[in-house]
């Protein structure tokens, strides 16, 4: 991986509850509040869109890095936040690594690559280190990084949440302003009966659902060229969106160049950019951008 061109912070030292990730204190992040907190822009960003998906392994993190690459292609000022404190991915998608560096103001700078700003737990760890942390603790590192990091500045931030619908979901959910939230399942009828958690989980907290991505939707022979639905039938994510009203934002190809461009730190948008699946984070990313304004 790449690594950061200089560390000036360490988080090799004593964790406390309220300042796990070990950052300098500057006293603007709130402590916990009783009852619901109050929903807060992140500063210097103008949209923010998270990304879910209520089960792991559908390629939501891929679809995320993808449309963040896609926003910056189509010329916007372009960030996305890892949110999974426990299982980041942002750090290897983008092949970034090292501690990143800390502005006048004692903020995390974000580490950027193709043209986006990005920010994960996984550079404050090690590689291959485990968080073992409590959910106090988790809580705490989360809003560190909602409200610590010095974006300079973006048009849009992409925030990758972790699969489910648990803690951390709630946290973004209820102390970030957000702009939309996109749900991505696969056509596997599991994924598809999760994804309705998802779905209703943003309902509960009011936050507007901005559509559904099927990845994996088709696989096309390289031989034959004849298109097999390998997860089971595309039918069932349309027949979702038209219950709950929500819009099919678009179809993500099953082709197996896009888990090894992720794999190899280079994602399809920048690695494949005239590809087919390319094109089809292009489309997704100007619907998002329309639906919010951008």
């Amino acid at each position: 991986m790449r690594p950061a061109s200089t560390r000036l912070f360490h988080t090799l030292r004593s964790l406390q509850h309220e300042n796990p990730l070990g950052l300098p204190r500057t006293g603007s992040i709130p402590r916990m509040q009783r009852g619901l907190p109050e929903r807060r822009a992140i500063k210097d960003v103008g949209k923010v869109i998270a990304v879910s998906s209520a089960k792991g392994g559908v390629g939501k993190s891929t679809v995320a890095a993808n449309l963040s690459l896609a926003f910056a292609r189509q010329g916007y000022r372009a960030g996305i936040l890892d949110t999974d404190i426990f299982g980041p991915s942002i750090p290897t998608l983008f092949n970034l690594s090292g501690e990143p560096r800390l502005s006048s103001n004692n903020q995390l700078l974000p580490m950027s690559n193709y043209g986006v700003k990005t920010m994960s737990m996984g550079y404050l760890v090690g590689e291959d280190a485990p968080v073992v942390w409590r959910g106090l603790m988790v809580m705490k590192a989360l809003q560190q990084l909602l409200h610590e990091v010095e974006w300079g500045g973006l048009d849009v931030l992409v925030l990758d949440l972790p699969p489910g619908t648990g803690d951390t979901q709630l946290t973004v959910t209820q102390q970030i302003v957000l702009d939309g939230s996109v749900i991505v399942t696969t056509p596997h009828t599991l994924a598809v009966k999760d994804a309705v958690k998802g779905i209703n989980m943003f309902k509960k907290v009011n936050v507007p659902l901005l559509g559904l991505v099927q990845n994996m939707s088709l696989f096309c022979c390289p031989h034959c060229h004849q298109d097999t639905a390998v997860f089971g039938s595309n039918e069932r994510a349309k027949t979702l969106c038209e219950e709950h009203s929500i819009d099919l934002l678009g179809d993500i190809p099953l082709h197996q160049n896009v888990g090894d461009d992720g794999q190899r730190g280079k994602p399809t948008v920048v690695s494949e950019p005239e590809s087919v699946r390319a094109q089809a984070f292009m489309d997704i990313a100007r619907r998002l951008g329309q639906k919010i304004g951008l």
